[in-house]
């Protein structure tokens, strides 16, 4: 490869002021246009983030708003189940008043006259007993009813023919068309204590009843 030289020996043709100032804006134009560049993407990324952030932020105010939501029925169900227990509370008690009224309107009608109710109580207590299943009437299982008592104690004057007439007491309850059907049995035990400071005869008497009754 070889050189002409057509400048008369000034070798190969100088650069010219405008291509030189072309070069040195080429080199500067570069920087400028990666600088441009990068502030740009810079800026882009910056206006994405704070887009993001907004939407944080609203997402977290929604997120609170439905915690709001979540407690307030979160309160509810509770106040709900409480509600609930209260309605059923009444409702057995309701329940269990109905069912012993009749019990205890028997018992005042026939407690005789010469002896003074000190104290009257329900206790129950659970067992198990084997019932006919529902789907094979054959067949039976076990299942656990309750069992009540009424416990009473009364006190007689020692003068007083109080022993006959608890006696005559129990008889009459087991006959009685209230009570008899639903006796198991009627126990009754005999002690001695202090009524307003005077010595009177006690008696327990417990009246069980069958079970689930």
């Amino acid at each position: 490869m070889f050189t002409i030289d057509l400048l008369k020996g000034q070798g190969v043709p100088a650069k010219t002021r405008a291509q030189n100032i072309a070069i040195g804006a080429a080199a500067v134009a570069v920087p400028v246009i990666i600088a441009i560049a990068m502030l740009s993407l810079y800026l882009n990324n910056k206006v994405i983030i704070s887009i993001q952030k907004d939407s944080i932020a609203n997402f977290k105010k929604k997120i609170a708003g439905m915690s709001d939501v979540i407690e307030y029925q979160k309160s509810y169900e509770e106040q709900k189940t409480i509600y609930d227990n209260c309605l059923t509370e009444v409702s057995s008690n309701l329940d269990r008043h109905v069912q012993w009224s009749p019990v205890l309107v028997t018992l005042v009608e026939n407690l005789p006259e010469s002896v003074v109710l000190k104290s009257l109580g329900v206790k129950q207590r659970s067992t198990r007993i084997k019932v006919p299943h529902k789907d094979d009437p054959k067949k039976t299982v076990e299942t656990s009813v309750p069992v009540r008592s009424l416990e009473m104690t009364v006190a007689g004057m020692p003068e007083s023919n109080s022993d006959k007439e608890i006696r005559d007491f129990s008889e009459r309850l087991r006959s009685s068309s209230e009570l008899g059907p639903r006796l198991e049995n009627i126990r009754i035990a005999q002690g001695v204590g202090k009524l307003n400071e005077e010595d009177v005869i006690t008696y327990q008497i417990d009246c069980i009843f069958k079970p689930g009754m």
